[in-house]
């Protein structure tokens, strides 16, 4: 008979005994339940013990030549915490109080023994061997999860003061573990956190869980949002407490939610700039072929009846004018939808960032650089060398992005630092590596790090209003003319468009911070790209136009207005124009007109598009060349190596590709 619990695993049981006779007897009355081990002295079962770390009980005769037994157990305590037995021939009542009192032995038996005690004896032993080391592991497991949450965690008894608490939440109170246990909260805190925790009571009483989110300063001095979950634990349970000491203890739990707070603003952001991004799309495209009709036109007007009056030729410029200002309005409101002429390619940030700042030392603007600015910069300009660069030693890895784009980006927001402090102040570039964002999932080639590139100046910073519209189009904090308000909307769809974010920190007074965050490629990937960036769409060497052959060429545009202009300079240019409205008329002129000899088409028309047009018309005529002309386009609704020419287009352009085209 065994009282021991069945187990997946039998107990071991080591047996010390300098008489054989004892060891088989002992042996024998337990191998049915137990694994056992025998040894003749106490020096031999110290030795087993060793090599047996897993021995659940210890029986040993306390009369043994060499070592007794009391001593073997007194040694076997600093190897194991196994049960111990101590069997004695005679009434050695001294030895046994002393090991009993000093916690060496859980029972004792006398010699002889009776079978049905000592077995009782064994098995309450290796429970309670069982039951230790299942709380001991779970003391250990605990302890860990405690000690490695990535929140603040703390238990408080029925008098409020701390019982346990990670070093999480010890920081939280500037202190160490040690120093926080056996005191209270509140007198641990002062200002908003103790006002949450004088809030919190009446729901604590109520309800037994109180719940805040508020803003406390952090270690760098820093505000960050933070989850207080204050719980009472007899609310954890449905059952009534059967321990009244325990009901009254409670959980605090202390989460920087600041991460995820940011992640789910720029989630938002992300999402309402993907709607206003299609939205300023279609809008462009629909304003691309107005300006179309409306420059074309102006020029027709021009080469057919030239202005004489001096009002009339200035009004006819000023129409113009507005003409060209609205095509470069669209293309920046189209940047900012989907960027157009991004030559992307592996990019080393730091060496960007230092030819910038070679540049801005000499208070200068760099050439490419200075064609894509909304506002003119004079040369010598003393504020751009009083930016600072900070700039790391250690190589980082490359980012695949457009290095002009990165470089303009980067000097627009040095512009709006050095305007947001009229009175002086600093303004500094920063280039760093930081770990993969929070909730990013990203590919193989961007999983590593990511390189910032952060503009942080001193000025008048934003409210939080400002900073909710900030990339919204057309919206800027200068006064009228000074700016277009479409520096940061394009500056987000770019990096964007990278695989990157833009982050935007600013505080009233407090200056403002501009970070750019780009995925940083991995070495094998990067080694693997090429140098240069393989273009999609075929740049045309274009030729000055020249009166034409008589070609016939067919114009196919569904807007009667840009399609009208199109075949008039086409016309006057002496080229015989046939035009179609739709993809599927263009396809029944190319069936039925062998000597057309260049197709000038739209790409986004209702029913079939200018790619599948352009697919089913090579079906038919391969050599027949096309130009795309489109004022708003996803690419890959074209084949690869197609020529575009984007709306609006003046004559010139026009009539430069296409006699390009036909040459060759």
């Amino acid at each position: 008979m065994s009282t021991l619990p069945e187990a997946v695993e039998r107990p071991v049981v080591l047996v010390v005994d300098d008489e054989p006779e004892i060891l088989v007897a002992l042996a024998d009355l337990l191998e049915d339940s137990y694994n056992v081990l025998t040894a003749s002295s106490g020096e031999e079962g110290l030795a087993l013990l060793r090599a047996n770390p897993d021995v659940a009980v210890m029986i040993s005769d306390q009369r043994m030549p060499g070592m007794t037994g009391d001593v073997f157990f007194a040694h076997a305590r600093e190897l194991s915490g196994a049960g111990a037995i101590l069997l004695t021939g005679y009434a050695d009542i001294s030895a046994i109080e002393a090991a009993l009192n000093r916690g060496q032995i859980s029972f004792f038996a006398y010699k002889p023994w009776d079978d049905e005690t000592l077995l009782s004896m064994v098995g309450q032993a290796a429970e309670r061997y069982r039951l230790e080391n299942e709380l001991a592991r779970e003391r250990l497991l605990l302890r860990g999860l405690l000690e490695n949450l990535p929140f603040g965690l703390a238990f408080k008894d029925q008098d409020g003061c701390f019982i346990r608490l990670n070093q999480q939440m010890a920081r939280q109170f500037g202190l160490s573990v040690a120093d926080c246990l056996g005191r209270r909260e509140e007198d641990l805190v002062d200002g908003a956190r103790l006002e949450s925790l004088t809030q919190a009571q009446a729901d604590l009483a109520a309800s037994g869980r109180d719940q805040q989110v508020l803003q406390l300063p952090g270690e760098d001095g820093q505000t960050r949002w933070h989850d207080l979950t204050r719980v009472r634990l007899y609310s954890l349970r449905n059952e009534p407490v059967h321990l009244p000491a325990l009901s009254d203890y409670s959980i605090l739990i202390d989460r920087d939610v600041t991460e995820l707070l940011s992640l789910e603003q720029r989630l938002r952001q992300a999402q309402k700039m993907q709607a206003i991004g299609t939205l300023a799309g279609g809008i462009a495209h629909d304003f691309n072929n107005l300006l179309t009709a409306i420059q074309g036109s102006l020029e027709l007007v021009q080469d057919l009846e030239p202005p004489r009056e001096p009002t009339v030729a200035r009004l006819y410029h000023n129409a113009m004018e507005a003409a060209r200002r609205g095509a470069v309005l669209t293309g920046k409101l189209l940047d900012f939808s989907r960027p157009r002429h991004l030559a992307c390619q592996r990019v080393d940030v730091v060496e960007a960032m230092d030819n910038l700042q070679s540049f801005m030392r000499q208070g200068k603007v760099p050439t490419e650089v200075r064609g894509a600015l909304d506002t003119a910069i004079p040369e010598g300009n003393s504020r751009l060398s009083s930016v600072h660069f900070v700039l790391p030693k250690e190589p980082l890895p490359p980012v695949w992005t457009d290095a002009v784009q990165l470089q303009l980006a980067v000097f627009s927001q040095c512009i709006n630092a050095l305007d947001a402090q009229p009175e002086g102040g600093s303004t500094s570039v920063i280039v760093r590596l930081a770990p993969r964002l929070l909730g990013r999932h990203v590919g193989k080639a961007h999983a590593e790090a990511w390189v910032v590139v952060q503009v942080l100046d001193r000025g008048v910073g934003m409210t939080e209003e400002m900073q909710a519209r900030i990339f919204d189009p057309f919206f800027t904090t200068k006064d009228v003319g000074q700016g277009s308000g479409l520096g940061l909307s394009m500056i987000y769809g770019f990096i964007s468009h990278c695989g990157g974010e833009v982050r935007v920190e600013s505080v009233p007074g407090g200056g403002t911070s501009v970070e750019m965050w780009l995925p940083a490629m991995d070495q094998a990937l990067a080694d693997a790209i090429p140098p240069k960036p393989v273009h999609k769409v075929r740049q045309v060497a274009r030729v000055l136009p020249e009166n034409g052959a008589g070609e016939a060429i067919l114009v196919v545009d569904d807007e009667p207005g840009v399609r009208a202009v199109t075949a008039g300079f086409l016309k006057r240019a002496g080229y015989e124009v046939v035009e179609s409205a739709s993809g599927a008329e263009a396809l029944d002129v190319v069936r039925a007109r062998a000597d057309i000899a260049l197709v000038v088409m739209d790409v986004m028309m209702p029913g079939m598009n200018g790619g599948e047009a352009a697919r089913h018309i090579h079906g038919l005529r391969p050599e027949l060349p096309v130009l795309f002309v489109t004022g708003y386009a996803d690419y890959g609704l074209l084949p690869d190596g197609v020529s575009i020419l984007h709306k609006p287009y003046t004559r010139d352009a026009l009539l430069g590709d296409v006699r390009a085209m036909l040459a060759a």
